[in-house]
């Protein structure tokens, strides 16, 4: 095995660089467990040196990194390192390598690729089986992006390679993937693209165009490199393709391909087998059927992809029949001796004509012959489809030998009847004389009518749903109201809504009665997401009929769509967003319970204050009022003795 591992040496590919430098060493001591004849290269590739890819003032120039990074000088392809056995000396050079920089995402890593496809010496390829790693974390310019900087020349396919480095990058454009995949193969080169999550869709498509191609998710610092290399050889080995080089014109091939337990495929899948192990055997059988007789012999190769062995096939044209060695002379056959018999028909002397030599071109003049060649009098001998031959009309022969021309004036013909798909008298009838005979339950001039009327049965058995006519296997329905194969559908219908409400829950938003079931009973309609009711179809933007739908789910959220049946197929467009009410904000309504209570506290506080005033005033103004109209007695009590005692001195005179 040849491993050469072409890396993207741009600023972004930093860190996985460190974990590229000690992978000769490695993958030489995984790969012995598979070969024990392995060499292995090492290229890198950045970009073409010119505007708008690089920055190409003198000081970007050399350093295209900016801030304090130390980088090297951009380039396009550098073989760094040819194949080799010695995994140490990889891991040096891979060392020594600086990472560079430039302005635009894409990378020019197809140039890369081509140069080490084509520059086989330089490279070191042997005749065993080569693998190109192509590692990067950026997609890839391709043809007709040179012209972004100037560059307007078509790839020539050659090496460029001086002092191993591509110096023609800024002459010639990037490569086309068709110009990648031909230099691919026919320098059987196998190609895995090692390359981060990012760009993995990018990449894969890439493989669907290149034969013998893999495609391995690159971990962000190249950790995982040694693991999807093997991974992919193996995806590689464990499957046989067939390819075979151009075809001759008229001449076409077929495969069938007899794999591993007991599988049999045809067509392009004829062509490959899967899942082999070391040890298996397949076989594959090939026909090749030519349609032309071509003067010379020609040569087809077909090829296993990845392999250099090949089959070549000389293809030798027998254009005679092998009857015409034992012809008749002279034969009684035809008339009197005036030909050769041979193959079933006469080959008349010279000066002999018809179809048994029975006339001479000296006794008869043309002229009464070709009378009875012309149809109704007219001016076309023969319809233009024959020759006259001695008053009779031997119509011409067709390149495809199913077509053929008749009559007595060889106005019919099999093969110019009307048609329907593609397909004379529809395929439902045969061709004669430019009219067509249909089979049984067929009808129209192009046998394109259907007279069954099993496609036009409703559910209910009716034809058409009773809303109809069958015309030629389809419904037409009778006014726009009712649409559809069997008139069943009614998009303005009322209920319509509540009919497709299950199935558009289900495939709108995995939910609903016929979630488990939704696969099976609800494949009946294209469904459309919209991202709000907005951009929902309006009915006076419509040409069709057209039913605008709201329905609830079980948790109370509202979902719109519009019904519509348009060209036969139904349609639904839906808000992939549910309308759901909004849950309940906790913290406002406790906060309002406890301020609810607290004012009601205190207004029942308030009004027992204020009924208390209000009485205590009532009672005060009563007590008022009764002090004001009390009455007292004056008079003394008669039982009263007052406790004061006087007593008058007699000597007292008043002083």
């Amino acid at each position: 095995i040849d491993l050469y591992y072409l890396m993207d040496l741009s600023y972004s590919m930093k860190d996985d660089l460190e974990n590229v430098k000690n992978l000769g060493t490695e993958l030489m001591r995984e790969m012995a467990k598979i070969t024990s004849d392995f060499k292995i290269g090492f290229g890198s590739f950045v970009e073409k040196t010119v505007m708008p890819y690089v920055s190409t003032t003198p000081l970007r120039m050399m350093n295209p990194c900016l801030g304090n990074h130390n980088c090297t000088s951009p380039f396009s392809y550098k073989n760094v390192l040819s194949l080799t056995k010695d995994g140490k000396k990889f891991n040096n050079l891979v060392s020594q390598q600086q990472i560079s920089g430039n302005l635009d995402s894409p990378e020019g890593g197809f140039d890369a690729i081509m140069q080490v496809a084509v520059c086989e010496k330089i490279i070191g390829w042997r005749n065993v089986t080569r693998l190109l790693v192509f590692s990067t974390d950026a997609g890839f310019h391709f043809a007709g992006d040179g012209k972004l900087g100037g560059i307007v020349l078509p790839n020539d396919g050659q090496c460029h390679l001086e002092g191993n480095m591509y110096t023609m990058s800024h002459y010639y454009d990037y490569p086309s993937i068709a110009h990648l995949v031909q230099k691919l193969n026919d320098h059987n080169i196998q190609t895995i693209f090692a390359v981060t999550e990012e760009f993995q869709p990018v990449y894969k498509e890439l493989k669907n165009l290149i034969p013998k191609s893999a495609v391995g998710t690159l971990s962000s610092n190249s950790s995982n490199v040694i693991k999807l290399i093997l991974d992919a050889y193996n995806s590689l080995s464990s499957e046989v393709t067939l390819e075979h080089g151009k075809l001759p014109d008229g001449v076409s091939i077929q495969y069938k391909s007899f794999c591993k337990n007991g599988v049999t495929q045809t067509g392009d899948d004829g062509r490959r087998c899967f899942n082999i192990s070391i040890g298996d055997e397949v076989n594959f059988h090939i026909s090749i059927e030519s349609q032309k007789c071509l003067s010379k012999d020609e040569i087809i190769k077909i090829k296993p992809l990845g392999f250099n062995e090949e089959l070549v096939i000389n293809l030798k044209f027998i254009c005679d029949c092998q009857c015409s060695s034992g012809g008749e002379a002279n034969s009684k056959k035809c008339f009197d001796g005036n030909g050769t018999f041979e193959c079933g028909a006469c080959k008349c002397n010279e000066g002999r004509i018809g179809r048994v030599c029975e006339c001479s071109k000296d006794e008869v003049r043309t002229e009464d012959l070709d009378a009875n060649c012309r149809k109704d009098n007219g001016t076309d001998i023969c319809s233009n489809n024959g020759d006259c031959v001695c008053g009779t009309c031997e119509c011409k022969k067709r390149e495809n030998p199913a077509e053929v021309y008749s009559g007595k004036y060889c106005e019919c013909d099999n093969f110019n009847c009307d048609r329907s798909n593609n397909n004379l008298c529809g395929g439902h009838g045969r061709c004669e004389c430019r009219k067509c005979i249909c089979d049984a339950n067929y009808t129209g001039s192009a046998c394109d009518c259907s007279l069954d009327t099993t496609p036009c049965l409703a559910k209910n058995r009716q034809i058409c749903n009773g809303r109809g006519e069958c015309k030629c296997g389809s419904c037409r329905c009778t006014g726009s109201k009712f649409q559809g194969p069997t008139c069943e559908l009614c998009p303005t219908c009322p209920g319509v809504c509540a009919e497709h409400k299950d199935c558009v829950q289900c495939r709108a938003f995995q939910s609903g009665d016929k979630k488990d079931t939704c696969e099976k009973e609800c494949s009946n309609f294209n469904m459309i997401k919209v991202k709000d009711r907005d951009k929902l179809p309006q009915p006076t933007d419509q040409s069709f009929p057209l039913t605008h739908c709201k329905e609830r789910d079980a948790n109370d959220c509202w979902f719109y769509f519009t019904f519509s049946v348009r060209n036969d197929t139904n349609e639904v467009v839906v808000v992939e967003q549910l309308e759901c009410p909004a849950g309940p904000d906790i913290i406002p309504i406790v906060a309002g319970v406890v301020a609810g209570i607290v004012m009601i506290g205190l207004a029942l506080l308030l009004i027992w204050k204020l009924l208390m005033i209000i009485h205590d005033r009532r009672e005060f103004a009563k007590f008022e009022k009764e002090k004001l109209n009390a009455k007292w007695d004056t008079g003394e009590n008669p039982i009263y003795k007052s406790a004061v005692t006087t007593v008058v001195n007699p000597k007292y005179e008043g002083k």
